[in-house]
């Protein structure tokens, strides 16, 4: 028996957090750190998994792959990646993290979205941590992850009365300009 958390100890709520709560929780959970772990598919089918730095952009994640490494090839054979987060750990009470999958969108300097990329990413601190000529921006590829769907775990959940594990998918694209059919007589 937990003296300090009662409320990790079962029976647990199994209630859905609502979308916007859900959102917000990860949003949280994206800009207290800035390291992750990517996963790709290697040529051969073999996963990939690197940690990397990243930045968010509300539940959009922005990093600087290393050119010509296989984690980038992979990414431009298949989009498909899996990205992990978590938060520190200090026991059950505190276990938090969630698994985004998307697609990687490899934005290519100076084309549509890499300015807003390398200001998301604070090009500017990273070249002065490394002592690189911060006096413009780096002329590199910046990789977008936006999320089509995440599982998020937090602990906490359950003293709240909902369900430690939340499923999250991205709402499908709406047409724009589109009129609902109409039904024949």
């Amino acid at each position: 028996m937990s003296y300090a958390y009662r409320w990790v100890e079962p029976p647990w709520p199994r209630k859905a957090l609502p979308r916007a709560q859900f959102e917000d929780r990860v949003a949280q959970l994206l800009g207290s750190t800035n390291m992750c772990v990517i996963a790709t598919v290697g040529k051969s089918g073999q996963p990939i998994a690197s940690p990397i730095e990243y930045y968010a952009d509300g539940l959009d994640l922005y990093m600087l792959p290393d050119p010509g490494t296989p984690k980038l090839k992979a990414m431009q054979r298949d989009p498909r990646v899996c990205v992990a987060v978590h938060g520190q750990y200090h026991g059950w009470h505190s276990a938090r993290g969630v698994q985004i999958f998307g697609r990687a969108q490899i934005i290519e300097p100076h084309q549509a979205g890499w300015a807003h990329g390398m200001k998301v990413f604070r090009w500017h601190e990273w070249m002065t941590d490394l002592g690189m000529d911060a006096s413009k921006p780096f002329e590199r590829q910046v990789l977008r992850v936006t999320p089509e769907k995440m599982l998020y775990t937090e602990t906490w959940l359950w003293k709240l009365g909902y369900h430690a594990k939340q499923r999250w998918e991205a709402r499908p694209a709406r047409k724009t300009g589109a009129k609902p059919a109409r039904k024949m007589k």
